[in-house]
């Protein structure tokens, strides 16, 4: 009987700890979407801006998970002298990741106190949008 009490002890915390993923994994957005902008284009970031803000209202800001990826030539479009600073800003403030590709900042001699101070950072744009899609995050480019 006692060896039957520890297997059942034992599949008990088997069938606990495949839960307690499961529950930490409905926290997080069920969907996810990855947004390249590498044209230095007000017009392609409004776009992709809005299709960020057009997710969040569609679906709920807390059922989706967006990160914008910004790379060559997009990447002037997250310095402080952006022609869509203030809107970048507000898709931050809004829950959306955004983040400027490292090797294009060193490639443009572009140093972080260039940038919006509250956008994140990857050190290759194209392999972040490439891990994403790996993850199974749904992919956008407008």
């Amino acid at each position: 009987m006692a060896t039957r009490r520890t297997f059942m002890l034992a599949a008990a915390g088997a069938f606990a700890s495949t839960i307690v993923p499961a529950r930490a994994q409905t926290a997080k957005a069920a969907n996810k979407v990855v947004i390249q902008v590498s044209d230095n284009d007000p017009a392609k970031w409004n776009l992709a801006l809005n299709n960020a803000r057009n997710l969040q209202a569609d679906l709920g800001r807390d059922n989706v998970e967006i990160e914008i990826v910004a790379y060559g030539p997009g990447l002037g479009m997250l310095k402080t002298d952006s022609a869509v600073a203030n809107r970048v800003e507000e898709t931050l403030g809004a829950g959306t990741k955004i983040v400027a590709c490292e090797n294009t900042m060193a490639a443009q001699k572009v140093a972080r106190d260039d940038m919006l101070p509250k956008i994140g950072y990857v050190k290759a744009g194209v392999v972040e949008l490439m891990q994403k899609q790996q993850q199974g995050w749904a992919y956008l480019r407008p």
